[in-house]
């Protein structure tokens, strides 16, 4: 029997739905196995500069300072650079306290945003190697020992720590983020052995300065930075030793922000390094760009085509398997609503939890897609603070 279109069209979303979750973490994995390229390490110990970047987080800059003095290397090695973009509460004040004991403030004029503040931070930066963080972001004490070594590796260009979320107050985004963010450090992992990582976490991050090149202001930095590097020649590396801690958003609504934002700096970075999706001039870095990222961004248009093309083929009464996948779409996303009106009133249904972040996820995609059509560039950041 000669399948109809909406057939095709429902099992190609299928497919496409199966290789990007699972098909793609098996070829990367794979990948990292096969292609697995060597690693020279070694005992290093360069002039590091820690670089912070802030706006208005006065309730947490002392506190990350202080954490950041607490990195066990030698101190004449280590410089300490808050950069400021434009502050209007007492975060640069609070920094200036601190000078006696090494820390420098940048502080960024106007309001530029955090790419234009690294960009220009990192030009008065004394080290050989920066280290990027969030203000908010705790680091274990041995985290530029577990960085550093790759760095004896002239290859190596940047190299990225794992993030690890907390949830302390047990909510389903926060336990829907963690769950996430372990599929991402999978993903992180073998795409470092494979090739090179196609992004960095934003907030524990560390490149050689004499690699670092100025991105533009809406650039979403931690990401292009790793095909920046990639174009000349220098691959991104996991270092999943090198550990740092985040507290997850405490409401959907600060998360939902926050992907967006992420989500349409990732859409202009794509669109204005499209030529690096091209497999037969990045090789295998064009196959992780178009799986790990184009295809993830094209799922909330494979999920409306599934369930559209799903209605037309009960209708059409074709067989008994698609009535059966129609409930279960309509359960999952029931089920996703059921979990936001839940986290609204402040409690935790273990169950609903993936629904709930799968929908969050995707939906902050299809907002994101639309801002970048519209031609809405992100360029600052507003934190996100809970009272805790």
């Amino acid at each position: 029997m000669t399948a109809t279109v909406e057939q095709i069209v429902f099992w190609l979303s299928v497919g496409v739905l199966a290789y990007v979750y699972a098909g793609y973490p098996l070829v990367v994995y794979l990948a990292g196995i096969i292609l697995s390229k060597p690693l020279r390490r070694g005992n290093i110990e360069p002039p590091v500069t820690v670089l912070i970047t802030a706006f208005n987080e006065e309730s947490d800059i002392r506190a990350k300072i202080e954490n950041t003095l607490r990195i066990e290397y030698p101190r004449e090695k280590l410089e300490i650079l808050v950069a400021s973009d434009g502050s209007t509460d007492r975060t640069d004040d609070i920094v200036q306290e601190m000078s006696d004991r090494g820390v420098s403030l940048y502080r960024q004029e106007g309001r530029l945003g955090k790419t234009v503040t690294q960009n220009n931070a990192v030009a008065r930066a004394s080290g050989e190697i920066i280290l990027f963080s969030d203000a908010t972001t705790e680091y274990s004490p041995d985290v530029l020992r577990r960085v550093l070594p790759a760095f004896a590796d002239g290859t190596v260009g940047c190299v990225a720590g794992r993030l690890v979320y907390v949830d302390e107050n047990e909510t389903n985004i926060g336990a829907g983020t963690m769950s996430y963010w372990s599929y991402e450090t999978f993903l992180k992992t073998a795409e470092s052995k494979a090739c090179s990582l196609i992004g960095a976490s934003g907030c524990l991050y560390a490149v050689r300065r004499s690699a670092y090149r100025a991105m533009y202001p809406e650039a979403c930095s931690d990401f292009l930075i790793c095909t920046e590097l990639y174009r000349r020649g220098l691959r991104s590396v996991f270092e999943p030793e090198a550990v740092c801690f985040e507290r997850t958003n405490r409401r959907t609504d600060d998360e939902f922000r926050m992907r967006v934002r992420v989500i349409s700096q990732t859409f202009t970075d794509l669109w204005r390094n499209a030529d690096m999706l091209n497999p037969f001039t990045s090789g295998f870095y064009a196959v992780q760009m178009i799986s790990h990222k184009v295809l993830r961004y094209a799922v909330p248009l494979l999920l409306v085509l599934l369930f559209v093309a799903d209605i037309v083929l009960v209708v059409g009464h074709v067989s008994v398997i698609y009535p059966l996948i129609l409930v279960a779409q309509s359960m999952f996303y029931s089920l996703a609503f059921v979990g936001w009106l839940l986290e609204r009133a402040g409690r935790r249904v273990a169950p609903l939890v993936f629904p709930l972040y799968f929908v969050l996820a995707n939906l902050a995609a299809v907002i994101a897609f639309v801002r970048f059509v519209r031609g809405e560039r992100v360029v600052t950041w507003e934190p996100v603070r809970d009272s805790r």
